[in-house]
Formats: structure tokens, sequence, C-alpha cells
């Protein structure tokens, strides 16, 4: 099971070079088994990056959200103990978004896959990350 940072998703869904080809290669092997998670903070980063002019997407938000959900990705809902964790973790990071996307992997026992190398140089027990470019 694979957690897509928000950078990943955009990279995904615009089939940019800058995903590495395993990494894609990995998404649609585990699309193909209903075991690709986005956390619904990457929804919220996305549309504060748009609202922003940082980002330009094709659609509007909830339609690029949509078809992220239409092409079978699953998006997990920030509940408490995903926020309780976020709140725990050490000190390492201090972007909210991303100490979301951790706890989130963690308690749901998916491997985040990002380019972050802040997040691929994390060691957290039970804390598991792909690297993205490759």
């Amino acid at each position: 099971m694979m957690l897509l940072d928000t950078h990943v998703l955009v990279r995904y869904a615009r089939d940019d070079d800058k995903l590495g080809r395993r990494s894609g290669t990995a998404i649609e092997r585990a699309l193909s088994r209903d075991e690709v998670f986005i956390s619904a903070i990457s929804f919220w980063e996305l549309a504060m990056l748009a609202s922003g002019r940082r980002i330009e997407l094709q659609a509007t938000m909830t339609a690029f959200r949509a078809s992220v959900l239409r092409d079978g990705m699953q998006e997990v809902p920030i509940d408490g103990e995903i926020a309780i964790c976020a709140g725990e973790l050490p000190e390492a990071h201090g972007d909210p978004a991303d100490r979301i996307l951790v706890a989130t992997a963690i308690i749901r026992g998916c491997t985040l896959v990002t380019a972050d190398q802040t997040l691929l140089d994390w060691k957290l027990r039970g804390f598991r990350t792909h690297d993205a470019t490759t």
C-alpha cells in the first residue's frame, strides 16, 4: 500500500518525467490492487497552491479530486488518530501538511512515495518511504 505525497500525485496525474519510471510502474501496479491512497490534506494543499497561483491545474480542484478518485485512488480523511500522531512526531519536520502525511502513512501502514529529501531521510519506527524520482 502506498500513500502519495502531494507533488507525486500531481506528477502522476500530469505524466510528468520528474516521476521516476520505477515509481510510475509501482503506482500503476498498486492501483490495480486498490492500494494507492491520497490524504485529504493533499487536496487542501493543492487548493491553496492553486488559489495562490503557485500551481496550475487543467481542471477545478473539485474536478481534479473527482478524477483522481475515479481513477481508483482512495482518499484518507484526517481523523483524530492521525492528528494526534502528527502532533507527537519529533520536531525534525515543521511543515504541518508533511507531518499529517507522515502520520497517515504510519497509522495506515502505507509507504509514503515522495521526492522530499527531508521525508526520505526521516527515520521513524513504522515509517517507510519510496523515492519518487527512481
